[in-house]
């Protein structure tokens, strides 16, 4: 009498990329410090300062440390966006893996779209661990308009990584994404009020921020945050960036 054996279950070969990848970047202490731990360090810092858990009259009577926090969640996703994704890809392509990838049943596009799963999904947790952070030790309100939040929170990732993916495309090396990741970053900073928040802008220079991706993206988590539903202008902004973006990115970039 013959038994029956069952065959054993195949993992799909973007699943086993995707986990392949997790290892490899739980690796890289280095990178998950600046993309998760550094934003929340960082508001733990601006917490201590005394002047920034007092009401500011320029900031319609908010501290500034709960301005600071939408602030520094769309530093997180800036950062991830930025500086962790494209040199990881562009070492690949630079070490000829997308190539090799090219001969297996492996594409390279589940390669890509595993890194930006995990960078995404990077981006969020550090975003959430800012947000509770917030709360529990400063008292910062979370966000009052949550579904508008999360929606902003998710067109904000997609236009990061959209960003992110454009640095890979224009890079041949992953030194040159490094350095051109460095270059925008610190301008996005900016443009999303990390020196100076949005709503403490000039007139002028808010409405010039504002057409920026980050700096449209920093009015709308400030306004779902206090409690308002980010105007529309603002979310079409971000979304037309990721847009624009995310075409240059396909339309320029190569495997190999």
């Amino acid at each position: 009498m013959s038994t029956a054996t069952a065959a054993p279950r195949r993992t799909s070969p973007y699943v086993a990329v995707l986990r392949a990848e997790a290892r490899l970047m739980s690796r890289e202490p280095g990178i998950l410090f600046w993309a998760v731990g550094f934003p929340p360090l960082l508001l733990v810092i601006l917490g201590l300062i005394p002047a920034f858990r007092e009401p500011s009259a320029g900031l319609g009577g908010l501290r500034t440390i709960d301005v600071y926090v939408p602030v520094l969640v769309l530093t997180a996703i800036i950062m991830t966006g930025l500086q962790t994704m494209p040199p990881v890809i562009t070492g690949y392509r630079e070490r000829g893996i997308l190539r090799r990838m090219s001969t297996t049943p492996v594409r390279p596009a589940a390669l890509l779209s595993a890194q930006m799963v995990l960078t995404g999904g990077i981006a969020l947790g550090s975003a959430i661990v800012c947000l509770l952070i917030g709360r529990l030790v400063y008292d910062v309100r979370l966000p009052q308009q949550p579904i508008a939040y999360t929606f902003a929170l998710l067109l904000t990732t997609a236009g990061a990584l959209a960003f992110g993916a454009l640095i890979t495309a224009v890079a041949r090396t992953a030194k040159v994404a490094a350095a051109i990741g460095s270059a925008v970053f610190f301008p996005s900073l900016a443009c999303a009020g990390m020196w100076l928040p949005v709503q403490a802008m000039p007139d002028l220079m808010a409405r010039i921020v504002t057409l920026t991706p980050f700096g449209a993206a920093a009015q709308a988590l400030g306004d779902a945050a206090t409690g308002a539903w980010p105007a529309w202008s603002d979310l079409g902004v971000v979304a037309a960036w990721a847009l624009v973006l995310s075409a240059a990115a396909m339309r320029w970039f190569r495997w190999q």
